[in-house]
């Protein structure tokens, strides 16, 4: 019972249509919230392998349950979105496609973040616990979640119902492709992602000709300052030991040289690992602002808006105990201790929605050729492309086998309870 080798014994057969698979789904990304084909894909497929499947699980998002006698359950997660990104891979399979986004605006859209990547795996993975349905006992659960990068398709399933919908699992996995060598497999206890916060902040002046300054307020002065004093929450009001990351993404102010504008707005992001931290960076940067206002004399206080939150990704030390014991007798001294990650998902919104304690790894992307020459080179930064860029590209050999193995080893280890 819990037969590795005999679920991955099939891996073979199916590796073609796996391949064919990522490169149909890189060539044909969907943003977030509109995965309609990516969904109906995995929704067809999983019912042809014997699947219980629930679809549009808030929205697009599609769960198949596999029930194979008793034992416990384990959920898997895949995210399907894509990125509003124009591929520059070069690829022959590279994205071409155009969409409108939710503003209207028509945009290139790129498989940026590797989810082509994680559904490949998902769903192969699914297929061979269905066809070795002797190897193992307990219940599989494969879901494919939509809106991850705009970080709402998590609650969105939980507030749909998910919950009532399958059966609780005793635990939840996840995996997501970095830019790491492939053939790799990487375990954290413990914080291993960071919260993250958008801040909108909105600064009011008073506007006026630029050539009378004297009469107005200029935000963009203000904008300014607010700016440079937010930088020391981190550098002078946050330990060495803490980890803490501020920036201003975006300000925008004005329409034309010789106009001092009304109004100034940032758009700021706060990611941390600890709640406490975040409580004091938030504060922080509420309180500079509206003293820098005060300090500007502004006619009004300053407008705060906050979205797309995104709690720390928390590993369950003994859950990921087990994946890691169970990777480590698999993949020998490819499976190493990853270092904390300072992007955010909301992976963990599933997890904590569903009761069930969680780990969340990291699976390697990099022809190791090209990693390790930029690594005696240091150039890592330089060399190797990161998610999100237009030059992501992991490679499909062996990067697809390993996350398939991977979740297949970690899923039977976690049904068989440690």
């Amino acid at each position: 019972m819990y037969d590795v080798a005999e679920v991955l014994g099939r891996l073979d057969d199916i590796r073609s249509w796996q391949e064919d698979l990522y490169r149909h789904l890189h060539a044909h990304p969907e943003l977030s919230r509109q995965e309609h084909a990516t969904a109906a894909l995995v929704a067809r497929d999983l019912r042809e392998r014997g699947y219980e499947v629930l679809e549009h699980v808030g929205g697009t998002g599609v769960v198949g349950v596999l029930e194979n006698g008793p034992g416990r359950t384990v959920l898997v997660r895949a995210d399907m979105d894509a990125l509003p990104v124009r591929e520059a891979t070069g690829l022959d399979y590279a994205s071409t496609v155009t969409a409108v986004d939710a503003t209207g605006a028509t945009v290139p859209v790129m498989h940026a973040c590797g989810h082509d990547v994680h559904v490949s795996c998902l769903l192969s993975a699914a297929r061979l616990l269905a066809a070795a349905r002797s190897a193992w006992s307990g219940t599989f659960v494969a879901l494919f979640q939509p809106d991850e990068e705009l970080v709402g398709g998590a609650q969105a399933m939980i507030d749909d119902g998910l919950a009532a919908a399958v059966p609780r699992p005793d635990v939840a996995l996840a995996q997501h492709v970095l830019p790491l060598p492939a053939g790799t497999v990487w375990t954290r206890p413990g914080p291993v992602l960071s919260s993250a916060d958008t801040v909108r902040v909105t600064l009011t002046g008073r506007g006026a000709h630029g050539s009378m300054p004297q009469d107005a307020v200029d935000p963009v002065v203000l904008a300014a300052a607010v700016v440079l004093r937010l930088q020391t929450l981190v550098s002078r009001e946050t330990s060495p030991h803490d980890f803490a990351c501020l920036t201003v993404g975006r300000l925008a102010a004005g329409s034309a040289a010789n106009i001092i504008p009304e109004l100034a707005e940032l758009e700021i992001s706060v990611r941390t690992y600890e709640a406490e931290v975040r409580r004091r960076l938030l504060d922080g940067l509420e309180r500079v602002v509206t003293a820098e206002c005060r300090a500007s004399d502004a006619p009004t206080p300053p407008r705060f808006e906050y979205s797309a939150h995104c709690r720390a990704t928390v590993n369950d030390p003994r859950v990921t105990a087990i994946v890691a014991e169970a990777f480590g007798a698999h993949f020998g001294a490819a499976a190493s201790e990853l270092e904390r990650q300072t992007a955010s998902e909301d992976f963990a919104v599933i997890a904590d929605g569903l009761g069930a304690p969680y780990t969340y790894w990291g699976l390697g992307g990099i022809d190791p050729g090209l990693y390790g020459r930029a690594s005696v080179a240091r150039r890592l930064t330089t060399d190797v492309p990161v998610l999100h860029s237009p030059h992501f590209a992991p490679v499909i050999r062996p990067t697809l086998a390993t996350g398939t193995e991977a979740i297949v080893v970690a899923t039977l280890a976690c049904l068989r309870g440690g």
